[in-house]
C-alpha cells in the first residue's frame, strides 16, 4: 500500500483495488464470495493476514474465510466467537470512522476471551506509527452497506506489508471495501437462499408431478370405476374424467361420459340418493344405466378434492360394480318374504302388508273425509299391493288415522305447518298421533244398498280335493298342482292386487278398491279360473277352491281380518257340502 507522505497514489493500486471489488461480485457462490473477501483484503488493500467472522442466525459469530496464512486457515476456520466478545472489541480502542483500532496497550486484556485470533510474534515498532504485533483492527459490515443497517460481520486484518498503521487513504479504502464486501455478502446470501428456494421449488414439482403420475396411473387403470366430477355451481356433478373401469362398466365411451353427469345415468327412484351423496361427499348404493338400457347396482363413493389451497373443488368418485352381492341380498330377501315353492309373497310378506293398512282407530262407511277408500278410491285401488306395500297414495288422498270429521270446524287444518310441516306430529299438547294415513273402511253388508263405497277385499282360498290327490299320487303331485293354482290365481287378479300362500293348500287374495258385488266377482272369476284339470305326470286331475270374503277394517289387526275370511270360508265350504249332498 502507497503510504501518505507520497505525493500521489499509483494508478496501479487503484486498478488492483477496482479489481478485487469486482471480484466481489463475479463469485460463484456464497463460500466462494466470503472466500474473495478475505482474499482481497490480502491482494488490493496491501495486508498478510485476513478473515472474515459472519453473524450466525444465534448471534455469535464463525470465522468463515481466512485469507493470507494457511497456518491461520487451519486454526480459526468454522471457530465460533460470542457476540458479547465481539460487541465488546467493537466498543473498545479508537474509532477511525466505522473502522475500529485496537491498539497491543488495550488489546492485550482481549487476549484469554473466546474470539478465535492468530498473532504472529515479531519486534516492537521502531517508529511511533508503526504497527505492533498485537495491533487489532476491525472492519465491521452492515447490512445496506451503512453502519446504521443490521450487523452481519466483522473483517479482521494483520501485519501491513509496509510495517505501518493506515493512514487516511488506507483506512478510508478499507471502509470502503468493508461497504462493498456488505453488499457482496447481502447479495450471495440473497442468491443462494433463492438458490435453495428454486431447489425446493423443483424437488417440489418432481413430486408433484411424479404424485400426478402416480394418480393418473392408479385412475386409469384402477380396476374398478373412477370419475372426476366439477363441485358446485351451474355444472355440479358434471363429469371431467372417467377410467376405462367405467366405461366398460357402462358399455360407454370416455366422451360420452364427459358430456353427462352421474344424475343422467341414475335411475330415477335413486336420484335423492344420489343429491344425498353428492352433496359434501359421502357412500351411498343405486343404479346407474348401461348403454343398453340395463341398470347395474354400485357402490358409489365421493370425496371432496381441492385443486389448489385456494382453488376449485371437485369430486373424486369410486364406483365399485356390487350387482352380484345386491343380486344375493335381493334374492334372500326374496325368500325371506315368498313361498319357495309357488314364488308367491308368504304367511309373513302377507301380514306385513295387511297390516300397513290398518291402524287402531275403527271408521264407519260414509264418514266425512274418508280418503280414497271411499268415494276418490279408484277402481284399480291405486295404493296397490307391490312389493313396496300398501299406501302409496296416502299423502294424495287426505285421510287421517283420527278422522277428518273430529278436527272439522276447529281450525286445525287452518294451521300453516300443522299437515307435512316441520313438526306436524310432535306438536305439544294437541299432538296428532299418526301420520296421514289412508283408512280401510269395510262396504255396508246391506248388498241392497250400493253407496258407491270401495273397500280393501281379502279372499281367503281353501282348496277342495287337494288332499285326495295327495295321497294318490304323492306330493310331487300336490306340489305341482299348488304351482299351477298360484300360477292361475295370480293371472286372475289385477296388477296392484296381492296374491299369497298362507300355508298348506290355503291362499289368501287382497285387492283394494272393491265393492261387494266386485269381490263377489271376483272370487266366482278365481274359483272358475281353478277348476280345469290340471296336468300331472301324463294325468288329469281336478280341484276345486272354496273363497271366503273378507274385509280390512281399521281397528282390527292383520290376525282379525284373515280370521274372518277364513270364517266365511267355513261357512261357504260347509254351505257347498251341503248344497252338493242334497243334489245326491
Amino acid at each position: 500500500m502507497e503510504t501518505e507522505s507520497e505525493p500521489y497514489i499509483r494508478l496501479a493500486t487503484l486498478r488492483l483495488l477496482h479489481q478485487v471489488v469486482a471480484d466481489l461480485n463475479t463469485a460463484r457462490s456464497f463460500a466462494d464470495t466470503v472466500q474473495t473477501v478475505a482474499d482481497g483484503v490480502i491482494a488490493g488493500l496491501g495486508y498478510e493476514f485476513s478473515a472474515v467472522n459472519l453473524v450466525r442466525p444465534d448471534g455469535d459469530l464463525v470465522v468463515a474465510a481466512v485469507g493470507g496464512d494457511p497456518g491461520a486457515e487451519a486454526l480459526m476456520a468454522g471457530r465460533v466467537g460470542s457476540r458479547d466478545a465481539w460487541e465488546r472489541r467493537l466498543s473498545m480502542g479508537d474509532r477511525w470512522g466505522a473502522l475500529h483500532f485496537v491498539p497491543y496497550s488495550e488489546g492485550w486484556v482481549l487476549d484469554d476471551d473466546d474470539v478465535p485470533q492468530w498473532h504472529t510474534p515479531g519486534p516492537a515498532p521502531s517508529f511511533p506509527d508503526g504497527w505492533h504485533p498485537m495491533d487489532r483492527l476491525f472492519a465491521p459490515m452492515y447490512s445496506g452497506g451503512g453502519s446504521g443497517g443490521e450487523l452481519i460481520g466483522v473483517i479482521s486484518v494483520d501485519r501491513p506489508r509496509n510495517g505501518r498503521r493506515p493512514g487516511a487513504w488506507g483506512r478510508e479504502a478499507l471502509q470502503m471495501y468493508a461497504f462493498h464486501a456488505a453488499t457482496a455478502i447481502g447479495n450471495a446470501r440473497l442468491r443462494a437462499n433463492m438458490q435453495r428456494a428454486l431447489l425446493r421449488l423443483e424437488r417440489e414439482q418432481q413430486a408433484l408431478r411424479a404424485s400426478e403420475e402416480s394418480f393418473r396411473q392408479a385412475f386409469e387403470y384402477a380396476p374398478s370405476g373412477m370419475a372426476i366430477a366439477e363441485m358446485g355451481g351451474d355444472q355440479h356433478g358434471r363429469l371431467l374424467r372417467a377410467n376405462d373401469a367405467l366405461c366398460r362398466l357402462l358399455g360407454r365411451p370416455a366422451s360420452a361420459l364427459r358430456r353427462s353427469s352421474f344424475s343422467d345415468l341414475v335411475h330415477r327412484e335413486d336420484i335423492g340418493t344420489l343429491l344425498r351423496t353428492s352433496a359434501e361427499g359421502g357412500r351411498s348404493e343405486l343404479r346407474l344405466a348401461r348403454r343398453d338400457g340395463s341398470y347395474v347396482w354400485v357402490s358409489l363413493r365421493n370425496s371432496v378434492v381441492a385443486d389448489a389451497a385456494d382453488g376449485p373443488r371437485f369430486l373424486l368418485t369410486h364406483v365399485e360394480d356390487i350387482e352380484e352381492r345386491k343380486q344375493n341380498e335381493l334374492q334372500l330377501a326374496h325368500r325371506a318374504s315368498h313361498d319357495s315353492l309357488t314364488g308367491l309373497p308368504n304367511s309373513a310378506e302377507l301380514r306385513t302388508r295387511l297390516g300397513s293398512r290398518l291402524c287402531d282407530n275403527p271408521r264407519r262407511p260414509g264418514a266425512s273425509g274418508q280418503g280414497a277408500s271411499g268415494h276418490g278410491a279408484s277402481g284399480r285401488g291405486e295404493s296397490g299391493f307391490g312389493e313396496s306395500g300398501f299406501g302409496a297414495d296416502a299423502a294424495g288422498a287426505g285421510g287421517l288415522s283420527r278422522g277428518y270429521d273430529e278436527f272439522e270446524g276447529t281450525g286445525v287444518f287452518d294451521e300453516p305447518g300443522v299437515f307435512g310441516g316441520p313438526g306436524a306430529f310432535d306438536r305439544p299438547g294437541g299432538s296428532i298421533p299418526y301420520e296421514p294415513h289412508v283408512h280401510a273402511i269395510a262396504p255396508r253388508e246391506d248388498d241392497d244398498i250400493d253407496d258407491g263405497h270401495k273397500g280393501l277385499a281379502v279372499l281367503f282360498c281353501d282348496l277342495d280335493g287337494f288332499k285326495s290327490i295327495n295321497d294318490r299320487f304323492g306330493h310331487h303331485a300336490g306340489d305341482a298342482v299348488l304351482i299351477e293354482v298360484a300360477r292361475r290365481l295370480a293371472a286372475g287378479v289385477r296388477e296392484g292386487d296381492t296374491v299369497a300362500r298362507l300355508g298348506g293348500d290355503e291362499f289368501v287374495v287382497l285387492a283394494d278398491g272393491l265393492g261387494r258385488a266386485d269381490a263377489k266377482d271376483l272370487a266366482v272369476r278365481l274359483r272358475n279360473a281353478i277348476t280345469p284339470p290340471i296336468r300331472v305326470d301324463g294325468r288329469a286331475v281336478r280341484v276345486g277352491g272354496s273363497f271366503g270374503i273378507g274385509w280390512a277394517s281399521c281397528g282390527m289387526t292383520a290376525e282379525e281380518v284373515l280370521q274372518s275370511a277364513d270364517q266365511r270360508m267355513y261357512i261357504e265350504k260347509r254351505s257347498r257340502a251341503k248344497d252338493r249332498r242334497r243334489a245326491g
